[in-house]
């Protein structure tokens, strides 16, 4: 039997791969994100758009360069958004959301908290991709956000665990690769499918009343594997399948939350269901 080390080699190559996709040589903070609406905390919501924007990042993503696209996208419209760091560990520069989803997602409370007092909104929406799509559901549930949030958009969220093509199925044949997962890198652990923190997610049902749902997933995604796990149920829920709007699109995990301009459209219909209008492969212009 090969060593443990050997299966685990071609899922540190995949997590640095998106790596290198999420953040460039000269990584930001959130502190030095444009301040013309994006982490503008003088910025008072219009009447056409009267909720700040909170953008979570995914895993391994930071508060600037997962939104490089989406972020001036949405501050262009007319939007008063805000973006967080979360789930540091320690001694690990650039490299967020890898610390325990539990505590990131209080993270994301006090974060909400601060931009409701600085805007003087009553609640914000949640745009999150990946991990950042999936962990507000934490916050939502169990830890009091349904009051304060209108809507929660996730751009290819985990929502239901991941298999990462079939990689974590082959962790229980090594003894000691799983307690090292969640030891190294909890945040990792935790969206694993079949994970305790997955269980308690989505024990009683995916969504809690009062919050409005969307999920735009990928059919090319290879981090949420399968790709229809991103999708939720209840009530109120839309879940979109990025090729049933554009069957030319490709974009996979990353591309759909950095630079996908068709997702970016229906991120905004969700946002504003009101004056939503059609997303086409032609909305990659508007």
């Amino acid at each position: 039997m090969l060593p443990w080390k050997r299966v685990l080699r071609p899922l540190t190559a995949l997590l640095l791969t998106a790596a290198v996709a999420l953040v460039p040589a000269a990584t930001a903070h959130a502190d030095s994100a444009p301040s013309s609406g994006w982490n503008d905390y003088s910025c008072k919501p219009s009447a056409a758009h009267p909720r700040p924007v909170v953008l979570v990042h995914g895993t391994l993503g930071n508060s600037v360069d997962n939104w490089l696209g989406l972020a001036p996208y949405l501050e262009h419209r007319g939007y008063c958004v805000f973006s967080l760091d979360y789930g540091q560990l320690s001694g690990v520069p650039f490299f967020y959301g890898l610390g325990p989803i539990d505590k990131s997602a209080e993270q994301l409370q006090v974060f909400v908290d601060k931009v409701l007092a600085a805007t003087g909104a009553t609640k914000a929406d949640l745009v999150g991709h990946s991990q950042g799509g999936m962990m507000p559901r934490y916050y939502l549930k169990f830890l009091g956000g349904a009051g304060k949030v209108n809507a929660l958009v996730g751009i290819a969220p985990n929502n239901h665990g991941t298999t990462l093509s079939g990689l974590t199925n082959l962790l229980p044949y090594f003894p000691g690769a799983e307690d090292l997962l969640s030891t190294a890198t909890p945040g990792l652990a935790d969206q694993v499918v079949g994970s305790a923190f997955m269980a308690k997610l989505n024990a009683g049902g995916d969504t809690v009343a009062g919050v409005h749902y969307t999920v735009i997933a990928t059919r090319h995604d290879e981090v949420v594997t399968p790709y229809r796990t991103a999708f939720l149920s209840g009530s109120d829920v839309h879940n979109v399948l990025l090729q049933d709007l554009c069957p030319l699109d490709l974009s996979e995990h990353v591309a759909i939350g950095l630079i996908d301009r068709i997702a970016f459209h229906e991120v905004t219909n969700a946002l504003d269901p009101a004056h939503a209008t059609r997303t086409t492969c032609a909305s990659v212009f508007s």
